[in-house]
């Protein structure tokens, strides 16, 4: 029977074509809304209002979500004070970066008991509760990095007690004798809350911070940038405070 009388074969055909048509506009559409294998660097949205988060964010092909808020006195009220994950990170494209806004009027919370809890667990648990982690100070004890005392403003705060949000809990951690030693990392080119917290990641503490003359205002200094530093690559004790130097003029930043 020939092909263009066999009503059956033809369908088959169609079948076949329709189905290898389909399946690849649905790849196609998954790879439109996924963006497989696409990538791009988080933009770095420290204070900015939201609605300017937002168009960074379109620009950026990222998304992003208001999930906490603290108080910092001397921050402007409504704008970015921290996001996760960190600027400079790498994401999908559509991802959603989300972010920490700054109250315009402060408001309390309840300060958990940290103690017992691992460095990681305790910074984790601060930050659930809109509160940051401060100084790390290390005394000798067999488990290193687990929380010993907390304090804040240099006294013991204790489980249940308010305290404003965006407050600075230090931690005392214990530390074993052959435990104790931790690389710099490389902070140029972060702003002060960034480089604050990969020092943290390396059980690190910000020591003299130094800004140029032209940073006048609070605004500026979370705007600065990291261009000079203390010890990077070095092997320190853990708790060892580094030095930083911060400017708003970028042309000051070393070579890569």
């Amino acid at each position: 029977m020939a092909f263009k009388d066999n009503w059956i074969l033809k369908n088959l055909v169609a079948a076949v074509v329709f189905l290898v048509v389909l399946m690849a506009l649905v790849s196609l559409g998954l790879n439109l809304v996924t963006r497989h294998g696409k990538t791009v660097k988080a933009p770095d949205f420290t204070n900015l209002s939201v609605a300017d988060a937002q168009k960074v964010a379109q620009e950026h092909h990222v998304a992003v979500k208001v999930v906490d808020s603290v108080f910092v006195r001397r921050l402007a009220g409504g704008v970015v004070y921290r996001q996760i994950p960190k600027a400079g990170a790498t994401v999908k494209q559509g991802r959603s970066i989300f972010l920490t806004i700054n109250s315009i009027v402060p408001r309390k919370v309840v300060m958990p008991n940290l103690c017992g809890y691992s460095l990681i667990e305790a910074r984790s648990e601060l930050r659930n509760r809109g509160l940051n982690l401060g100084r790390l100070s290390y005394v000798r004890d067999i488990a290193t990095n687990t929380v010993l005392a907390q304090t804040l403003g240099g006294k013991e705060v204790s489980a249940g007690d308010l305290v404003v949000s965006g407050s600075n809990i230090d931690l005392k951690l214990g530390v074993a004798a052959d435990d104790n030693k931790t690389t710099v990392p490389r902070l140029i080119g972060m702003k002060y809350v960034s480089a604050v917290d990969a020092l943290h990641d390396h059980y690190l503490n910000a020591g003299r911070i130094s800004f140029d003359k032209n940073i006048r205002s609070y605004a500026d200094s979370v705007n600065a940038v990291v261009y000079k530093q203390d010890a990077l690559g070095e092997t320190k004790a853990l708790g060892t405070a580094i030095s930083l130097a911060l400017t708003l003029d970028e042309s000051k930043l070393p070579a890569k």
